[in-house]
């Protein structure tokens, strides 16, 4: 009896609903916009397409190639990029519409800290930012998971023990 793959929609769920978590956790507890929060959901991005690579090859009992593992990993971080599409659409509209003002007011600071920055400078930029926000920020999240789940997904493949057959092996016997 063959065993069931599992696929890269249902790893890609099972993540998002991490990512999410972790999301929820750093908005309700006012950590979102703080520098190192933003690396722990990446971190935990790398660490689950990397498993999803491993359990993968782990699955068909190490008979699977670099590419065909690889492929799947970066399956898995299509999904997770569709359904964290969705999310941060959901999250910036409904659970924390604050963010948008968030960001643009660090942002104020982060130019204003510099010191060179004229001021009319940093409210045509910030009023820039505004206007495109939404797509700044839905392609931030799309290049961004689709880079980082590329990278993950090489690792993965990398790490996971695969011994494939050559279709040419039970010609010989």
């Amino acid at each position: 009896m063959e065993q069931k793959i599992t696929t890269p929609i249902t790893k890609g769920l099972v993540i998002i609903l991490v990512l999410a978590v972790i999301d929820l956790i750093g908005g309700f507890a006012h950590l979102k916009l703080e520098r190192w929060f933003s690396w722990v959901s990446t971190l935990v991005l790398v660490a689950a397409i990397i498993w999803a690579c491993i359990s993968y090859a782990s699955q068909l009992k190490g008979d699977t190639t670099f590419g065909n593992c690889f492929a799947h990993g970066f399956k898995t971080s299509a999904v997770v990029a569709c359904f964290l599409i969705i999310y941060t659409l959901i999250s910036i509209y409904f659970i924390f519409p604050e963010t948008r003002d968030m960001a643009l007011e660090q942002a104020r600071k982060q130019m204003e800290e510099k010191g060179n920055i004229p001021e009319a400078s940093i409210d045509q930029a910030l009023e820039m930012t505004k206007k495109f926000f939404l797509p700044f920020t839905i392609g931030g999240v799309l290049l961004g998971t689709l880079i980082v789940g590329a990278i993950a997904s090489l690792i993965g493949a990398a790490i996971a023990k695969k011994n494939p057959s050559s279709p040419f092996d039970n010609q010989l016997k």
